[in-house]
């Protein structure tokens, strides 16, 4: 017996959204090469640079699990980014502060990442782009905004680490 194969009623967002993501990840990440830092790294200088935070409200901004951002904040005091410096309010927490030469890796950062950014929407045309980020940014806010609890745990795609 034959059976015909399944017929999706629905595009598979999914799969969409995840190879959307991976492929601007591995942009992202190659593009970053050229300052010498990994997009994350930048993303923790940039989150450090908007407030006075502590590592741990660093992570959770950038998505990091601790031991991700203790290694992500060990490489960027060896590369004179950024240091660590007791809180203020708190004795056990550490604050994340920018170096000048942090200050300067997300400038260039900011640049890279705008131009990677640009460089994606530029591929629709000029009247979708405002409303293909408006509609994302809707989902992200609203249905998409928090993971929903589920007997089976969902694993994370990998990340690139470049």
């Amino acid at each position: 017996m034959t059976t015909s194969p399944p017929v999706r009623q629905i595009r598979d967002l999914s799969g969409l959204l995840d190879h959307a993501s991976h492929v601007l990840a591995t942009r992202m990440s190659a593009a970053f090469t050229e300052l010498g830092i990994t997009p994350r790294a930048y993303c923790v200088l940039f989150h450090a640079m908007e407030a006075e935070r502590t590592q741990i409200q660093l992570a959770e901004l950038a998505d990091l699990d601790k031991t991700t951002m203790v290694v992500t904040v060990d490489e960027l005091e060896k590369a004179g980014l950024a240091e660590r410096r007791p809180s203020a309010v708190d004795r056990r927490a550490r604050i994340i502060s920018v170096t000048e030469a942090g200050e300067r890796a997300v400038e260039q950062g900011t640049a890279i990442a705008d131009r990677v950014h640009r460089d994606v929407l530029e591929a629709l045309p000029e009247g979708e782009r405002t409303a293909f980020v408006a509609a994302l940014t809707r989902l992200v806010g609203g249905p998409l905004a928090e993971p929903v609890e589920s007997e089976r745990a969902v694993r994370r795609a990998r990340r690139s680490r470049g």
